[in-house]
């Protein structure tokens, strides 16, 4: 049985990680944006933003003051005991979101949403969010996502019902033109890791295109040809746009596009694009059931899909 107590370090940690410390793959998209650029202005932009990001690491201070929503993604295995079961996770969770608040990890920016009422913990009604997987064995992987109030509103986040006539040249000409008109608006902070939905309800293509840039790793691949064909398309051509760092205008303009689907009613295909900005903040840590814990550079979350 995994203890409460291993599990309260763990999901504290595990906070503190993913505001303050870019995962392995994006710092490898920093160095690779900062070889290839052929501009000093987009050179030098890359490189003084991950001296903050090194110096954010160095002295535990958060990535970005705008430490977002807090979200956790939960591989549970289908054996797995928890002391005090789920309900003691959550509340475990929603206790370790407030102490990191308190402690300056994240800045209290969750409110309610008509009067403004802000208890200044991060934690209220539906926030934390958590989202379930439910897998073989007996081991818990907890991933948390620090998602950012640009790479969420006013842009970064966008769906649309597509019809069958317009077919991947709609999907296609949808993600491109919502993802410029979010640079453009300053309402995202490219090159982000952009996340597509395809397929599904409205909410089920806005889920997986969440769950695709918060948790798939910067050049991953999706494992069907076609769809990975699709992410080399939409890559190629929006950085063929010239949008570079923060609108600066570069050869960089998005770190990676992942694409997950669902299969869909004949009467339309879902389309969904979240942008995750481009420090893509994240975290994961197994804890197995004996009680040890293992930090993952990979949150393996579409495992099997």
């Amino acid at each position: 049985m995994i203890k409460k107590e291993v599990l309260e370090h763990v999901i504290f940690d595990t906070i503190k990680k993913g505001s303050c410390c870019i995962p392995k793959d994006v710092r490898e998209a920093f160095n690779r944006a900062i070889a290839n650029e052929r501009t000093q202005k987009a050179k030098e932009g890359f490189n003084n933003t991950l001296k903050s990001l090194d110096l954010s690491i160095e002295r535990m201070n958060p990535a970005c003051p705008d430490t977002g929503w807090p979200l956790f993604f939960l591989k549970v295995g289908n054996e797995a005991k928890i002391e005090g079961g789920f309900m003691a996770l959550e509340e475990l969770a929603r206790n370790m979101v407030a102490k990191a608040t308190k402690e300056g990890y994240l800045r209290a920016t969750m409110k309610h949403p008509l009067t403004g009422y802000d208890p200044g913990t991060n934690v209220g009604m539906n926030i934390p969010h958590f989202t379930y997987k439910f897998v073989p064995g007996n081991d818990i992987e907890i991933s948390y996502a620090a998602k950012g109030g640009g790479s969420e509103c006013f842009g970064g986040t966008r769906y649309k019902m597509i019809a069958f006539a317009d077919g991947l040249a709609g999907i296609k000409k949808f993600v491109i033109d919502a993802y410029s008109a979010a640079a453009r608006a300053g309402a995202i902070c490219p090159p982000a890791v952009l996340g597509v939905g395809i397929g599904g309800t409205g909410n089920i293509a806005s889920a997986l295109a969440k769950e695709a840039a918060c948790l798939r790793l910067v050049d991953s691949h999706h494992p069907e040809e076609m769809m990975s064909q699709i992410e080399k398309d939409l890559y190629d051509s929006i950085n063929s746009l010239g949008i570079g760092p923060m609108g600066s205008g570069g050869d960089t303009s998005v770190f990676s596009v992942n694409v997950e689907y669902a299969y869909t009613h004949i009467a339309g295909i879902a389309v969904a694009l979240s942008s995750n900005c481009w420090i893509a903040r994240r975290a994961t840590t197994r804890v197995y059931s004996d009680g040890r814990t293992e930090e993952l550079d990979n949150p393996n979350w579409f495992d099997g899909r």
